[in-house]
């Protein structure tokens, strides 16, 4: 392989923030790392996306615990991504809240999926040791929309379309008009698409635009703090996919193979987005996967530790 693999150069810590957005609203983010979103009711706190690790989870406890004593009740798995849930058995929460379309998907690939991102993020998963054995698995589980009430505080739990998976969850508050996103929107930061509905995606961020949010916690990326930044980052996501696929398209209309519109759509893509984290550990997987759906795969294929590999070394071997 002539480039490292997926995100193994990436060794250094990042620099944590911990932000309020309103008097019930945090984020947590560290300079294009897997943000987690906090949620504080008068009876209980919610906790959007779990971190990596529960060593990981345990600095989103700490810093909980400056600003709330109330209990933590509710965690929220935002889809079933190992970077995303691996971390929740630290809040020792009451439930575990997921799409049935979530769930689904931790019983068909939780496994692979788990191997599969510990072999590709060393620095996140530095203290796996610490993850329980086997997987993190739902409590509860909705389809569509769910209402949660943390104590005079409503939490609005939703499914608004397929995009980064086909259990994508947000959360939102409609009274302070802020939306916890998930990975479905990305700001200053590659999304990750290896498991995406690339036609359906662009759909759903149309219907998040419709909410009008007035701050947001993306994916990844800073904290949004007014309207102009929500829209800029719902544009920029939809950009990024939509000239990804875009490329893949022509190349396959051409029909190159998968190697030549990987090199041919990289090239393309980075003059745009090089600058965005992650860039260079997304785009073989974002590639492989635009190519699949524009022959015919409707659903991802599952992503294993070997598959990751393999593919890696077709892509970006010489």
């Amino acid at each position: 392989m002539s480039k490292s693999f997926a995100s193994h150069n990436d060794l250094e810590d990042k620099v944590v923030a911990f932000e309020k957005l309103s008097d019930h609203a945090y984020a947590y983010t560290a300079e294009g790392d897997p943000n987690t979103g906090i949620i504080i009711g008068d009876e209980a706190i919610m906790v959007i996306d779990t971190q990596a690790t529960p060593v990981m989870a345990q600095d989103v406890i700490r810093r909980i615990r400056e600003v709330s004593d109330k209990p933590i009740k509710y965690v929220l798995l935002s889809h079933y991504h190992a970077v995303r849930v691996l971390g929740a058995s630290a809040y020792q929460a009451q439930e575990i809240l997921a799409s049935r379309d979530t769930y689904d998907l931790i019983v068909e690939r939780g496994e692979q999926d788990k191997a599969s991102e510990i072999g590709r993020f060393p620095r996140l998963f530095r203290n796996a040791e610490s993850i329980p054995p086997g997987l993190t698995w739902p409590t509860m589980t909705f389809e569509g929309h769910m209402t949660v009430d943390l104590g005079n505080l409503e939490v609005h739990l939703m499914q608004v379309g397929r995009g980064h998976t086909k259990g994508d969850t947000i959360a939102w508050l409609p009274k302070e008009k802020i939306l916890f996103a998930g990975d479905l929107v990305e700001y200053q930061s590659t999304p990750y698409a290896g498991d995406c509905y690339f036609r359906e995606w662009p759909r759903t961020l149309d219907r998040l635009d419709e909410f009008k949010a007035e701050k947001m916690v993306p994916g990844r990326g800073p904290a949004l703090k007014n309207a102009t930044e929500v829209r800029q980052a719902l544009a920029g996501t939809r950009a990024f996919l939509t000239d990804l696929y875009s490329s893949v398209q022509q190349g396959a209309a051409a029909g190159k193979d998968l190697k030549t519109i990987y090199r041919e759509t990289y090239d393309f893509m980075k003059p745009r987005y090089a600058d965005w984290v992650i860039f260079d550990h997304c785009m073989p997987f974002d590639v492989s996967r635009a190519y699949d759906e524009v022959n015919g795969h409707e659903d991802p294929r599952i992503w294993t530790a070997e598959r990751d590999l393999e593919m890696w070394k077709q892509l970006e071997g010489q």
